[in-house]
């Protein structure tokens, strides 16, 4: 259990020390102050302000959930104005809850949600995004505050600079000029729970979950009048096996998508033996440990030639990453020695099935060649030790960005031994309680703002498609064959060692296996872990990716399908979903 908690908390924007939240506190700072008169000086849409003071006692327990007469649908709204455009946009923040119901009308959850919404130019309907990170069991608030919402915590990532005071500025590379974002937060973060009879824990396994969002979403719609809006879904880490069984349950509800995208991806559980060890504790998940083993290192080799540990060192990331997938590919059947080792290495337990097996000097030496890599740099990776800590004597790189680093000695690493979580958890938590509350104009005395709740990790229920783990290749099939239009584009970031980007591309290219299949796939690389968009070279380059796919224009740098490296020779070929495991995802 404490592997599980060590590897998923916080999948997708963590925070290694908020299991307790963040109160939402009335309080008005001088930041407060200041960004409040900033708003008020700019032009302003004519409709007034409404702030909401919420005194409803929400609660993320497992066993806890909502009177019914305690729900209500209501929300502050605020009105500010983007600047950074051609054109000035008026755009409007809405915050607050709305209920999602069955197909009977039976209440089930009341969800927290931050919607940003601006008129459509001439009267068109402009598009909209649902936006959700992972976990399981993290609220959205690593997107809205990182990523491109109108403003953003000004990370200096990957240095720490000059931690936790982070500033909350106005967002140049924000969406808001392309599509309305409406970020939402599952039962139990956030301020979300459920509604009695139902309790939290209903909706912590992977179907409930994608059942749950899928009936949050279809009320937005409704209440909105947004049907004829152009509809995306943006997920990250856990969020993107979640848009995966999300799009297929929506285009079976009959909500048909324009496009999904997926930052940042886990597709496959089983194709991760690191996370499906830990998830399972079953030696079983084992199976595909090779694809593990050759899936990680690219974006190891990334990492390391980040701190010189590559010779010579490389003149183009994306070059380098070529390199480093045909060395893994070329050397894939000596790898089957080493990678159970290696797997169990990862996990800290490299004892458990016998004595480690690695590659000796000699192999490493022969290695160094092909793969670019440095002796250091290769016994760092073929480790009894992780190789977060074994890259470099003496220090921690980060799991979510190998680039963020401290030395062993940093108290900070007591309590969340991920440097790059500690980078941002407490300044995004900060930023949330002080700052935001009054520029969304939206209060909770009662409540406490769960960022990432840990109880939902220990007690998901992963199981899906009558397996132990969910592969959501099938799901994303059955989308794209319910809607062949459908446009898909994968993000991934070169130094996120939480879910490395060539295994993204090895699940993706499963649809390979699919006769006739030809999607509307586009797969874009950044320098950059895990929370892509912290990066302020890639944020940029991200929104001109983004802002393209919205106009349905092709990416010129972007992998399409038959472009993306074929998929290991022992993952099953894509198939879509059985019937049963269909129904249980979209039956509403």
């Amino acid at each position: 259990m404490a592997a599980t908690v060590m590897l998923l908390g916080g999948c997708g924007g963590g925070d290694g020390s908020s299991s307790s939240g963040t109160a939402v506190s009335m309080q008005q700072t001088a930041a407060n102050q200041q960004l409040s008169a900033q708003a008020a000086s700019q032009p302003q849409a004519p409709t007034a302000n409404q702030t909401y003071i919420d005194l409803v006692a929400y609660s993320a327990k497992a066993n806890d959930g909502l009177a019914p007469a305690q729900a209500a649908e209501k929300a502050a709204v605020m009105h500010y104005q983007w600047t950074f455009g051609k054109t000035p946009i008026n755009y409007t923040t809405t915050t607050g809850h709305l209920t999602a119901a069955d197909a009977n009308g039976n209440p089930e959850a009341t969800m927290s949600y931050v919607a940003y919404t601006a008129p459509g130019a001439n009267g068109a309907a402009r598009p909209v995004t649902f936006v959700y990170n992972g976990g399981p069991g993290s609220s959205s608030i690593w997107l809205r505050l990182g990523s491109f919402a109108p403003t953003r915590v000004a990370t200096p990532d990957p240095v720490f600079g000059n931690w936790p005071n982070y500033p909350l500025v106005d967002n140049k590379e924000s969406l808001i000029d392309t599509t309305d974002m409406v970020f939402i937060d599952p039962p139990g973060t956030g301020i979300s729970e459920a509604i009695l009879p139902n309790t939290n824990k209903k909706y912590w396994t992977t179907d409930a979950d994608v059942n749950i969002m899928r009936d949050f979403i279809q009320r937005y719609l409704a209440v909105n009048n947004r049907g004829g809006s152009p509809i995306y879904l943006y997920g990250e880490s856990y969020g993107t096996p979640r848009t995966d069984m999300l799009a297929l349950a929506l285009e079976s509800a009959g909500v048909h998508l324009t496009g999904i995208v997926l930052q940042s991806a886990i597709l496959n559980y089983f194709a991760d033996a690191i996370e499906a060890v830990a998830i399972t504790a079953s030696s079983e998940e084992l199976a595909l440990d090779t694809d593990t083993l050759a899936g990680y290192f690219p974006g190891y080799a990334e990492v390391a030639a980040y701190y010189n540990q590559a010779s010579p060192a490389p003149l183009n990331q994306d070059l380098y990453a070529l390199q480093t997938s045909l060395f893994v590919t070329a050397e894939y059947k000596k790898f089957r020695r080493y990678s159970q080792s290696w797997v169990l290495s990862q996990l800290g337990i490299p004892d458990a099935l016998g004595k480690p097996v690695f590659p000796n000097a000699k192999t490493l030496d022969s290695w160094t060649l092909p793969s670019g890599l440095t002796v250091q740099a290769l016994q760092g990776y073929f480790n009894r030790d992780p190789f977060s800590t074994s890259l470099l004597p003496g220090t921690t790189i980060g799991r979510y960005d190998g680039r963020v680093s401290l030395p062993n000695s940093d108290p900070r690493l007591q309590s969340d031994s991920d440097p790059s979580d500690i980078l941002i958890s407490q300044p995004f938590t900060t930023a949330l309680a002080t700052q935001m509350p009054d520029y969304l104009g939206y209060t909770a005395p009662n409540a406490t703002y769960m960022p990432l709740n840990d109880n939902i990790i220990e007690l998901w229920d992963f199981s899906h498609d009558g397996q132990a783990l969910p592969d959501t290749i099938p799901d994303l099939l059955g989308a794209l064959t319910l809607n062949p239009q459908l446009r898909v584009l994968s993000e991934n970031g070169f130094h996120d060692l939480a879910t490395p980007f060539l295994n993204t591309e090895k699940q993706l290219a499963r649809l390979q296996t699919v006769p006739g299949l030809n999607p509307d796939l586009q797969v874009n690389f950044f320098q950059g872990g895990h929370m892509i968009y912290l990066d302020d070279v890639a944020r940029p380059l991200m929104k001109r990716d983004l802002v393209r796919f919205y106009r349905g224009t092709p990416l010129p740098d972007a992998l399409a399908l038959w472009t993306l490296p074929a998929p290991w020779r022992d993952e099953s070929p894509a198939s879509e979903p059985t019937a049963t495991a269909t129904a249980q995802v979209t039956a509403p």
